[in-house]
């Protein structure tokens, strides 16, 4: 496997992601910016944090199952949500959960959230993208 995700001694350990990805491969995937479209590009969840970001996840894998390429392999992730506030968190990870049994796997590379005013699409709460390493 091309990642190796890790807490170093010194930094916090963070439920929801590792702090450093260390990646050896050899082939770079980068991801677009993954939202909460359906095949057919028609919003899932509208109105729902918690269901977009599981819907984000999902399209996420899909691209990435594309590439031939799997979570394993994502050394980061950029999150962009509309409005983002604290409160917002509990959904947030709620989608993630969801997200991770739907896969069977738990998402857990570096990660950056960014609060944004907002996305392309009114309806857009959220917005995913990756970067994944191949061997």
């Amino acid at each position: 496997m091309a990642i190796t995700l890790l807490n170093p001694t010194g930094l916090p350990e963070i439920g929801a992601y590792r702090q450093v990805s260390i990646a050896t491969g050899s082939r770079l995937v980068f991801l677009a910016g993954q939202v909460a479209w359906d095949a057919d590009g028609v919003t899932v969840g509208a109105g729902d944090l918690a269901a977009q970001v599981e819907r984000c996840y999902l399209n996420v894998a899909t691209a990435l199952a594309g590439a031939g390429a799997s979570f394993d392999d994502v050394a980061k992730l950029t999150v962009y949500v509309v409005d983002w506030t604290p409160d917002k968190l509990p959904l947030f990870l709620a989608g993630v959960g969801r997200a991770a049994a739907a896969l069977g796997t738990t998402p857990v590379p570096p990660g950056t959230l960014i609060g944004v005013a907002a996305l392309d699409v009114p309806e857009h709460l959220v917005e995913v993208e990756a970067v994944a390493v191949l061997d």
